[in-house]
């Protein structure tokens, strides 16, 4: 069922697509600006594949389908809807329909961020492909990205979806313009002076915001579309918050093991936002520079040879593990059956048994 529902999503997406690309007239100088400066980079944001997880097509399928993967949406309908062979199935066709929308504006909406964030973090790649604004320049990258935020929206229809979404794009935005901000020469310095315990709780809200809400977004937008009582949908929240953190955690730990961050371990020191550099910033090896002046080469010097690196990597791989741990028990806490807690574990474990692998890897001293 997980192969089928992602083989769906993969359907309506291509349908989506297409409805975007509505050609113009042939032959005119309009038609070929429209297709370069539009249809194309549209194609190219929604169409990446490179790269990401995903399950590989079920035996049978045609030759042409694209690896698969699954979304939380879809996981959502089948927990509170039920499975199509299952007894007593009573799922409307009105709820799948808004599902599916939901999966689509869902899987749009985090394209769209990506083209996005690239600018602004000045990322060149992309799941192993050139970036957005790489291939098509930053302002066709721009616009590219603000039209999916348009378009994902309008496909979404349901007024209640909609409405989680927009929450979820702010939320979105919001983490961005903070983390962006710890560029600045105020905010690292402000950083730089507060307590540790001050900046771990900047660091969990940026996270939050930021990589929490790509966890949040297709569940909150999927009971939005379901009706799914409050209570639950409190503890779905709070699981998706701690998932994002866990992630995030693991994305911040990679920058120092090379197995996971290949070519681009120990080359993230243009800001403050990484959990690893916070830690450490309050014990300063005697004699080397001031915590002011850690800045690109001198931060890189001074976390990759402090006496506290590899212990700090451990202690917050493990953090990892045990959000991931709790996020994926309450989770099955609200499962209707083992069916769905199966496919929920599925769902989550094409990225989440890297965290538990990276911990592994620290634990046999590899890394840094």
């Amino acid at each position: 069922m997980v192969r089928s529902d992602a083989a769906l999503l993969e359907d309506d997406l291509a349908a989506f697509l297409a409805s975007l690309l509505t050609p113009a007239a042939p032959r005119s100088v309009y038609a070929a600006a429209l297709g370069r400066s539009l249809y194309a980079p549209v194609a190219d944001a929604v169409g990446s594949k490179v790269g990401q997880a995903a399950l590989a097509p079920a035996a049978g399928a045609p030759a042409d389908r694209a690896p698969l993967r699954p979304s939380m949406v879809f996981w959502a309908y089948r927990n509170y809807r039920g499975f199509p062979d299952a007894a007593g199935d009573e799922a409307s066709a009105a709820d799948l329909a808004a599902v599916r929308r939901a999966a689509v504006a869902v899987r749009v909406l985090l394209k769209a961020a990506v083209a996005l964030d690239d600018i602004q973090d000045g990322s060149g790649v992309r799941y192993g492909e050139a970036a957005l604004h790489v291939t098509h320049g930053v302002p066709l990258a721009l616009n590219t990205g603000s039209l999916l935020i348009t378009a994902a929206l309008e496909h979404a229809a349901e007024p209640a979806v909609v409405r989680s979404l927009l929450r979820s794009v702010g939320r979105g935005f919001t983490g961005q313009a903070v983390d962006v901000s710890t560029r600045t020469e105020l905010t690292r310095a402000e950083l730089l002076a507060a307590p540790l315990a001050e900046r771990v709780a900047f660091w969990e809200s940026v996270a939050a915001l930021k990589t929490g809400t790509l966890f949040r977004m297709p569940l909150d937008a999927a009971v939005a579309a379901l009706g799914v009582v409050e209570d639950e949908r409190r503890v779905l929240d709070g699981a998706m918050r701690d998932l994002g953190l866990a992630s995030q955690l693991f994305n911040d730990l990679t920058d120092f093991v090379p197995e996971y961050g290949g070519r681009g371990t120990h080359e993230d020191y243009g800001q403050l936002s990484n959990r690893v550099f916070l830690e450490l910033l309050d014990t300063a090896p005697a004699g080397g520079p001031g915590p002011e002046q850690l800045v690109g080469a001198r931060l890189k010097e001074f976390v990759l040879g402090h006496p506290d690196l590899r212990p700090t990597l451990l202690r917050l791989a493990s953090q990892a593990v045990e959000l991931k741990r709790s996020a994926m028990e309450a989770v099955r806490g609200v499962c209707r059956s083992e069916r769905s807690a199966r496919y929920f574990d599925v769902t989550i474990e094409r990225k989440g048994h890297l965290i538990d692998r990276l911990h592994a890897t620290l634990v046999k001293g590899e890394g840094a």
